[in-house]
């Protein structure tokens, strides 16, 4: 029973023995054979050696640096490496001069996307109402050039839009009668000097040359004259009536013209300074939903209203039968 006794004990301290051994073994293995971390780091090391390294950081602590790779104190991962030659931009560290770096992190953090830099004028859009008006620069006066009288009018009124040569009513000239009459008969006896003198008489009487030409052409004297609108547009004035005499100088009608309109605008005063002629100005109507029309500044009227501290802005616009 004893003999027995002292064999077991015997064993179980040559196998306390052995295990010992190899665990004293496997220390010195450990200690001795290179651990995956420390290859890692050697590779990283090795690569740095061929680029400048500036720093070494965790990926998900990028404000941390440190001087040596290793495993992040963080994350328990391996450091990465930030190379000297990949730029400010990517690192968010200064660069050189004139150039932006924002970490990506902080892109991805903030939505940042990358353009092209442009230089442009900056300046804050002004909204104002304004009403829509007769473009006065374009206006066509007709006079009647002698006395006479109006045998005949149109069915036109003011506020009528008309288009160029509409017929506005039919005058009837006793001047231009006699001098017509006076040319033909010249003009039968051959003499080309006196025909001519005759035929240039009837011009500075104020005939349209179109007139003159008629009567050559038909050897005959034109006793009415149509008055006819030279420009098209809307009539504003409208003074020929069925009959009535007509003197020299006598405004017979006024045409305005739409190739353009202007557009009134009252204008902070405070915002003077800002507005010019020639400005570009996009107006919208509620007539016309999703239209933008392209204008210009024509002209800031330099007259201020005191009540309400504003000035009128004259804005041209065109109209869109002139495009």
């Amino acid at each position: 029973m004893t003999t027995t006794l002292a064999r077991i004990v015997g064993a179980a301290a040559l196998l306390g023995l052995g295990g010992l051994a190899g665990w004293g073994f496997g220390q010195w293995q450990a200690g001795h054979a290179p651990s995956s971390d420390g290859a890692t780091a050697a590779q990283a090391a090795a690569s740095a050696g061929e680029r400048k390294v500036l720093y070494w950081y965790d990926p998900m602590v990028p404000t941390q640096r440190f001087d040596k790779p290793g495993r992040s104190p963080f994350m328990d991962m391996q450091l990465v490496p930030r190379y000297a030659d990949e730029g400010a931009a990517s690192s968010g560290a200064p660069g050189t001069p004139g150039t932006l770096g924002i970490s990506p992190q902080a892109q991805q953090a903030l939505g940042v996307r990358l353009a092209r830099v442009e230089r442009r004028a900056v300046g804050a859009a002004v909204e104002a109402v304004g009403t829509v008006q007769l473009n006065e620069r374009d206006i066509a006066v007709l006079q009647a050039r002698t006395a006479g009288f109006v045998e005949r009018v149109f069915g036109r009124a003011p506020g009528d839009v008309v288009g160029a040569g509409a017929p506005l009513a039919e005058l009837f000239n006793p001047e231009w009668m006699g001098a017509q009459q006076e040319y033909l008969a010249v003009k039968a006896t051959g003499d080309t000097t006196l025909t001519q003198a005759a035929r240039q008489r009837l011009l500075l009487l104020g005939m349209p040359a179109a007139l003159v030409e008629r009567v050559d052409a038909s050897g005959q004297p034109v006793a009415l004259q149509t008055l006819t609108a030279p420009v098209g547009g809307v009539i504003t004035e409208l003074m020929v009536r069925q009959g009535m005499a007509l003197s020299p100088g006598m405004t017979l009608a006024r045409i305005n013209g739409l190739g353009t309109v202007w557009l009134e605008v009252a204008l902070p005063e405070a915002l003077a300074a800002a507005i010019g002629p020639g400005q570009p100005v996009q107006a919208r109507f509620a007539a016309l939903p999703g239209v933008v029309v392209d204008g210009k500044v024509a002209a800031v009227l330099p007259e201020a209203n005191r009540d309400t501290r504003t000035l009128r802005l004259r804005i041209e616009l065109p109209t869109p039968a002139s495009g």
